[in-house]
């Protein structure tokens, strides 16, 4: 179980290449993070993403979707609750968790996406956003909920859209965007206070001394012993 002294434990569900993935492991190198990469699961084998986690000596699963998909989402929230995460990451985990998973992880699920939510929802965000003409694109790191891309935003960062962009040199800026974002944010959430009001996510001030982090819409966040890696 998680201590006041430890690392956030967390469960990476990933699809493909794993550079989210890479950037989490990376950054949990460093102590002062206040995250660990517990496990890493996959709904496809032999993908590089888990050959990062082997390398990194993280404990990998693969859960294939066979069968109904209720009976998948409920052996996936067995398999992940197994390693005892306090936040589970989507990064580039190509399948929607359903509500089996949603009650055991719902306020404690994130994910990222390649545009400004609410804007370009899906899996072609970049390329929608370059043919509507937006002039900023971006990503976002957002709570989990059971729609598509729909979730509380946690946080966001800008991208400007150049003239001679495709949609793949625009997506591969948001990339280099993207996982600094999520690493910002998992440290955020490792180490300090937070709350949604309504559809709001707050950063609350420092306050009191440190305890267990356990997240959920309804709870405050607490800090733990920094701030900014």
């Amino acid at each position: 179980m998680l201590t006041s002294s430890g690392p956030l434990r967390v469960v990476v569900l990933i699809s493909g290449t794993g550079t989210l993935l890479q950037a989490l492991l990376d950054a949990s190198t460093d102590e002062r993070f206040g995250a660990v990469v517990v496990a890493v699961g996959s709904d496809r084998d032999g993908i590089p993403g888990l050959e990062r986690a082997k390398r990194a000596g993280v404990p990998t699963f693969v859960h294939p979707l066979a069968g109904d998909r209720g009976g998948w989402d409920r052996a996936l929230t067995v398999r992940v609750a197994g390693f005892e995460p306090d936040l589970v990451i989507s990064a580039g985990f190509l399948k929607l968790v359903g509500p089996a998973f949603l009650a055991s992880y719902g306020g404690r699920m994130i994910n990222t996406h390649p545009a400004l939510l609410p804007s370009f929802p899906g899996m072609h965000g970049p390329a929608e956003a370059l043919a509507y003409g937006v002039k900023v694109s971006g990503a976002t790191v957002f709570l989990v909920d059971a729609g598509v891309d729909t979730g509380v935003i946690i946080d966001q960062e800008p991208v400007r859209v150049a003239d001679g962009d495709t949609a793949e040199s625009l997506h591969e800026r948001i990339k280099v965007v993207e996982r600094d974002l999520l690493v910002r944010t998992v440290h955020r959430l490792a180490t300090l206070d937070w709350r949604v009001e309504e559809r709001r996510f707050r950063w609350l001030p420092a306050a009191g001394q440190p305890k267990p982090v356990k997240a959920g819409l309804s709870e405050s966040h607490r800090k733990r012993s920094y701030r900014q890696v």
